[in-house]
């Protein structure tokens, strides 16, 4: 009985390493077809955790909104809900003060945050608009961010005229989806 018990572990703990190496190897290929430089994606991820920050020093708007930010090539999406003026004011004003943001796209809506229920319907859409970008020949998903909030489909990347209208049209005839914005950079 030891002996299965010491199997099952050795198994789990390999099984582990394999989940980290094919993470690890699936974020490299990610990073690799970026057609930011590795530069603009580190400013990226460190504008993102920058933003939270900021959101996070300030009690009210840490427990009274549910606001999320995307950074793509140091243009930042911002989606979520406020209940009032007076506090998405504030939040975008603590934003505001970060370095190294060139466009700030305001998508807040003034409300509650959504629930669970919401939040979850809003994955499994972003789930079927990203499944179905793979299996378009004209796109290459792995250069679009695909966000959802509240059934809005916030559409981000470096994309061609092409890439952009193909992802468009994937996104708009995507059951669940009532709105679809564009937040891309041509190249």
């Amino acid at each position: 009985m030891t002996r299965i018990i010491l199997a099952c572990l050795l198994v789990s703990q390999l099984a582990g390493c394999a989940g980290a190496l094919l993470v690890g190897t699936v974020g490299t290929a990610v990073m690799v077809n970026d057609r930011r430089s590795m530069g603009s994606q580190i400013d990226d991820n460190t504008i993102e955790v920058e933003i939270m920050a900021a959101l996070a020093k300030h009690e009210d708007l840490s427990n009274q909104t549910r606001i999320s930010a995307v950074s793509m090539n140091q243009q930042v999406l911002l989606v979520g809900q406020v209940p009032n003026q007076m506090l998405h004011d504030k939040a975008l004003k603590a934003i505001r003060e970060i370095n190294g943001i060139e466009r700030l796209h305001d998508q807040l809506r003034t409300g509650n945050p959504l629930g669970f229920t919401s939040r979850s319907n809003d994955s499994w859409i972003t789930t079927k608009v990203k499944s179905r970008m793979v299996s378009d020949d004209d796109l290459s998903a792995i250069r679009i961010k695909v966000v959802t909030e509240n059934k809005e489909v916030f559409l981000l990347g470096v994309v061609s005229q092409a890439e952009a209208a193909a992802a468009v049209e994937v996104a708009r005839n995507t059951d669940g989806v009532n709105k679809v914005v564009k937040v891309f950079e041509y190249q």
